[in-house]
């Protein structure tokens, strides 16, 4: 599938999706809002890759919020940068996503690493909330996952000083899983996704789906009772007993389900 602000690459059970913007810090447009949720809707259809990673392209960003130019001058959805596009995909993804932060996560791009599943940076990578500097926002995920994250008097202090994190302060802190040496950032990610990629798939996406439905309401409840538990109910002796019941028209035989 061609792209034009982001890459993707896969090796083996890994699928790596790189922010391809680096003369403009990665930043996302209205374009690689659309791409990643696009790339990840692909990615939900087949069974080769197991875990993704993302990461940005260069050594001096991952990626630092978002841009508006060219979208249409309307406060209808045609007006409103998709970043909800991006951080919805990875939340219904089935499969672990990492992000590997190889630089300046700012703003939306803190965010994106918020949404992950897991984060590993990179030693120099930065992190900081600077919308109030801005007269801009995130009052979604940019808040209450920062508060699970960091607590709530830590979190709205990312908001209302914005302050500057090193990669160290945000180990310390609970905003992001490890931090290793600038140069082994990639080899690190590949290592800490082929560890998770030997765990159970099934699993995996069970545990996502339930940390989703915490925050995803009905929608994230779905995930796990739809998408995991009744595909598994539907294998079961009972499902089968019940529905062949069903179409015969006879009462079903209780021995074969309830225990």
């Amino acid at each position: 599938m061609p792209f034009e602000t982001i890459l993707y690459e896969e090796d083996g059970p890994i699928g790596t999706i790189t922010l391809n913007r680096p003369d403009d810090a990665n930043m996302f447009n209205v374009t690689m809002c659309h791409e990643i949720r696009d790339c990840i809707n692909a990615i939900r259809r087949e069974t080769r890759t197991r875990v993704i990673v993302l990461t940005g392209a260069g050594d001096r960003f991952f990626c630092i919020g978002g841009r508006k130019q060219g979208m249409e001058d309307t406060t209808l959805y045609a007006g409103t940068l998709p970043t909800l596009e991006m951080y919805e995909a990875i939340e219904k993804l089935q499969k672990p996503v990492i992000a590997a932060v190889n630089g300046y996560a700012v703003g939306g791009g803190n965010v994106l690493q918020m949404v992950c599943d897991v984060t590993i940076a990179k030693e120099s990578a930065i992190f900081r909330q600077v919308g109030p500097m801005m007269g801009s926002f995130d009052a979604g995920y940019g808040t209450w996952y920062l508060e699970d994250l960091v607590g709530k008097k830590r979190a709205k202090e990312i908001w209302f000083a914005n302050p500057r994190i090193t990669a160290r302060e945000a180990l310390a802190m609970g905003l992001i899983n490890r931090v290793v040496p600038d140069a082994e950032l990639r080899p690190a990610a590949r290592a800490f996704a082929l560890e998770i990629a030997e765990r159970g798939a099934f699993a995996l996406a069970a545990v996502k789906g339930a940390f989703n439905a915490r925050h995803g309401g009905v929608a994230g409840l779905s995930r796990l009772a739809h998408d995991l538990l009744l595909r598994a109910y539907l294998e079961s002796e009972e499902s089968h007993e019940l529905a062949s019941a069903f179409a015969a028209k006879r009462p079903p035989n209780p021995e074969k389900f309830g225990h």
